[in-house]
């Protein structure tokens, strides 16, 4: 079974036991209370879930701990003799240091706090769980005085510590959900991991994760109606296919990259075009391939995102999404943002300021990407299934090659307009909507990229 466990045998409700010798993960020493609604059919052991009654719907973690409790083998549930004394450990939140030995206090899994019991050092057997309990010691002992601690941990913590590695560990849960709920909502190859090693901060609550724009009310997308009949998009285009319909060029070369210069729009193969999802011409829907990391910054700059491999340069990133609105409801929304201080507002203004897309509620891993003056993704207008100028798809590439570590960032107030390329401009204007009009009226925002020619004011 995943996870930490703690094995030990079942001893009476007010008994203590020695610590089992059995193989496991932990071995807790006290007795815990009985269940009081399992109920056994003939008093026989649960061979199924239909053996198992119970007076109140229960999950199959809660089943699994009345079964073990009750020393109960069920085949449904994976309970054998062999892990009957196994249970789960939810997190480790205090520590002391009796003549040299170590204790640490268990918080389990499906338990209240009542339950919590101090674990003798040896019979602890998860090594992940331990390390990442003294890099929340070491790391908010730092915190609090500046340099690292000579002997990790002390005898004891104080309160406030204690504390601290509650939230913690309620936090680093948090983030797991919400990481799995994530990757479970995901539609793109890339996974995304949650890091957060700096602050008590949770995941955000009033934000879904969509892989396509959200139409607003009383939008409605151009769809396209024909499309290429190529036998191979790239090397043998039959009148130039999607691209070529369109009076623009291929936008891509046998790897992938981007070989259109920032400004030009992007044409790709759509629904009706005979070609597959593998063809040289379908890119930006195929998704973000690399795997990503939404973390949270150190120097005040919220949640990032940073690659977990390396990405070449050229090569699709992301697509920022989110829900497509008027320009009108967007200077209502903006208005709203500005005295929240955020700033999700990407007007999609390629030939007219009629739409913008609003991220702050409905996104995806783009929501997360920081400003930088000195960006490493770069942004194009992508049509697909919709021709309709006004409503381009937002992706981003590689400007440059981008290292295993490195944050992901774009120019929140980009400018690009391109001589000699008539109705090729583009005013990627990432902004706080309602602030636009005179600058004695415009609120000026820092920056905080740290970037050597940063601009210092984001807007």
């Amino acid at each position: 079974m995943p996870g930490p466990w703690s094995l030990r045998p079942r001893p009476g409700p007010t008994s203590r036991s020695r610590p089992s010798s059995a193989r496991g993960k932990f071995s807790r020493v006290s007795g815990l209370p009985w269940p009081m609604s399992l109920a056994l059919r003939g008093g026989k052991m649960a061979e199924n879930l239909k053996a198992c009654s119970v007076g109140a719907k229960y999950s199959l973690n809660q089943l699994e701990n009345l079964c073990r409790m009750a020393k109960l083998c069920c085949h449904d549930l994976g309970i054998t003799k062999n892990n009957m004394c196994i249970f789960e450990v939810d997190y480790l939140c205090n520590y002391r240091k009796i003549d040299d030995k170590e204790y640490y206090l268990v918080k389990w899994k499906g338990y209240p706090k009542s339950e919590n019991t101090w674990e003798p050092r040896w019979n602890l057997r998860c090594a992940a769980t331990l390390k990442q309990f003294h890099r929340d010691v070491e790391g908010e002992l730092f915190r609090r005085t500046g340099r690292r601690p000579r002997a990790r941990p002390p005898r004891h913590l104080d309160a406030a510590m204690v504390n601290f590695l509650e939230q913690k560990a309620k936090q680093r849960k948090a983030l797991r959900r919400w990481e799995k709920e994530l990757n479970l909502a995901r539609a793109h190859k890339g996974s995304i991991a949650v890091e957060n090693e700096v602050d008590l901060f949770w995941p955000p609550e009033d934000f879904t994760y969509i892989n396509e724009y959200r139409v607003g009310e009383g939008i409605s997308l151009e769809q396209v109606t024909v499309g290429c009949e190529c036998k191979n998009c790239l090397e043998a285009p039959v009148n130039g296919c999607c691209p070529g319909a369109s009076l623009n060029q291929f936008a891509y070369n046998i790897q992938g990259q981007v070989r259109l210069e920032a400004g030009q729009p992007i044409y790709e193969c759509n629904s009706h075009c005979l070609c597959d999802i593998q063809c040289p011409n379908r890119v930006v829907q195929r998704g973000t391939y690399y795997n990503l990391c939404i973390f949270r910054t150190d120097n005040g700059r919220g949640w990032g995102v940073r690659t977990q491999e390396k990405i070449r340069r050229h090569t699709f990133v992301m697509e920022y999404v989110g829900e497509i609105i008027t320009s009108e409801e967007a200077e209502r929304r903006g208005r709203v943002y500005d005295r929240q201080g955020i700033t999700y507002l990407f007007d999609l203004d390629y030939v007219e300021d009629v739409y913008t897309v609003d991220a702050a509620h409905f996104g995806n891993i783009s929501h997360f990407v920081n400003h930088s003056c000195s960006p490493n993704l770069q942004v194009y207008n992508v049509f697909i299934d919709n021709l309709d100028e006004r409503l381009p798809r937002i992706a981003f590439f590689a400007t440059r090659t981008i290292w295993a570590g490195e944050e992901l960032t774009f120019d929140y107030n980009m400018q690009v307009d391109l001589v000699h390329m008539e109705s090729m401009r583009m005013d990627s204007n990432f902004r706080l909507a309602g602030l636009i009009g005179s600058p004695k009226k415009r609120v000026r925002m820092a920056c905080k990229c740290g970037a050597e020619f940063c601009r210092k004011y984001l807007f």
